[in-house]
């Protein structure tokens, strides 16, 4: 088994947080001595059908757990999605029918073994202990916080401030994830930074009910295409694990050069000695970034598509690439931004390989404009303030544009 220390420093990598880490020290030093695993928790609320890789950043770290030999819980909030989790929600959320969180439900056990072990991965339902419980015992584990409490919580004290609407069982849901990891016994709770509350929750009713509380490690929240706004499929910068490998492969093609050191750190399996390499590698100029960015796509693509389909996907990206003859004197145009930021059709004007903003909308809408050899189809398209890229216009005009100093 590996010791304790190098166990700590490998569930270290990318985390944001640990709570408490001498505590988790002691855990891990427990478990090799004993020859006894961790019991790691990790819930999921099934309000939407698909995963995409911003999920998979707590998924890489059970999977980081599983093979340091610890014992795996993947919960899925069958309760709790139907009440919706208020975190981050400037109002109440609308919850979802049972029907359509056991259909989510469904997808979300289909795709998660593309990372997780299934011989090492239990499945929890909370409603398996969530449906038992009595009104009175529903009362007494309400009874176990206060409303004080409650609104230190960044977005309730915002509403409550705000004098916006916050439903009572909007309170449950903290007390529910937190009784989770009382009736599952959880050593460590994964979760985001956005979750830092309800994990606390958590150790606190594991100390109310007689348990050691858990250990809490956080991740953070991975930054989708744009750079800019946490993955979401809403905002249409997700990069989906069911979609094609062509698909996989170009949008990981797509990032900038500092956001893909984030996802090696995050959504990659390579170690950290080999991650080092690379970044050192990356300054000294040894590993060109194009190279760097193929080789986490070709990863990425077989992880998810199956073994080989990276090298596939790489094959055709190239052969695609090498037929785009490229000058080797490309205009640089400098771009002072509006605000943090602008629609790609502004910048094809203000590049001047467009009459105006609805010239440049046009010319996306005929398909001829690329961005880095990336073909862009939406008209509405946003790009983040202080991007460096290539910009395509028709067959022979190319720009480089970079962010005005």
């Amino acid at each position: 088994m590996v010791s304790a220390k190098e166990q700590l420093d490998i569930i270290k990598r990318g985390a944001v947080e640990v709570i408490v880490e001498d505590d988790l020290r002691r855990k891990l030093e427990r478990s090799v001595t004993s020859n006894k695993p961790l019991r790691i928790k990790a819930g999921f609320d099934p309000t939407a059908p698909d995963i995409h890789v911003g999920h998979t950043v707590l998924l890489n770290k059970m999977r980081q757990f599983q093979e340091l030999g610890h014992q795996v819980i993947f919960l899925i909030g069958d309760f709790t999605g139907m009440i919706g989790d208020p975190t981050g929600k400037s109002e109440t959320r609308k919850h979802l029918t049972r029907e359509e969180v056991l259909e989510n439900a469904k997808t979300y056990q289909q795709q998660i073994y593309k990372i997780l072990d299934k011989e090492k991965t239990i499945i929890s339902f909370n409603s398996e202990w969530m449906m038992k419980m009595s009104s009175i015992e529903m009362i007494q584990l309400a009874a176990r916080h206060t409303v004080a409490r409650m609104l230190e919580r960044d977005d309730f004290k915002k509403r409550y401030e705000a004098q916006l609407p916050i439903s009572v069982h909007e309170f449950l849901y903290p007390l529910i994830q937190g009784y989770d990891s009382v009736a599952l016994k959880a050593d460590v709770e994964l979760g985001g930074t956005d979750q830092k509350f309800n994990l606390l929750v958590g150790r606190e009713l594991q100390k109310e009910y007689g348990q050691e509380p858990q250990c809490i490690v956080m991740m953070p929240l991975l930054e989708g295409l744009d750079g800019v706004n946490k993955m979401s499929k809403s905002l249409g910068n997700y990069i989906g694990i069911n979609e094609p490998a062509k698909e996989i492969f170009g949008k990981v093609m797509s990032v900038s050069d500092v956001l893909m050191i984030r996802y090696y750190e995050l959504v990659s399996s390579i170690t950290i000695a080999e991650l080092d390499g690379i970044k050192a590698d990356l300054k000294s100029g040894a590993l060109h970034p194009m190279e760097a960015k193929k080789r986490l796509a070709v990863e990425l693509v077989d992880r998810y598509c199956g073994e080989g389909e990276g090298t596939k996907a790489r094959a055709e990206f190239e052969k695609v690439f090498s037929k785009k003859d490229m000058p080797d004197d490309i205009p640089v145009v400098e771009i002072a931004w509006d605000g943090g930021k602008m629609k790609l059709a502004k910048i094809i004007a203000l590049a001047g390989a467009a009459k105006s903003n609805s010239d440049g909308r046009r010319l996306i809408l005929q398909g001829a404009v690329e961005i880095d050899q990336q073909p862009v189809k939406d008209p509405d398209m946003e790009l983040a303030a202080g991007e460096t890229f290539v910009l395509r216009v028709g067959k022979k005009r190319f720009v480089k544009v970079v962010p005005k100093k």
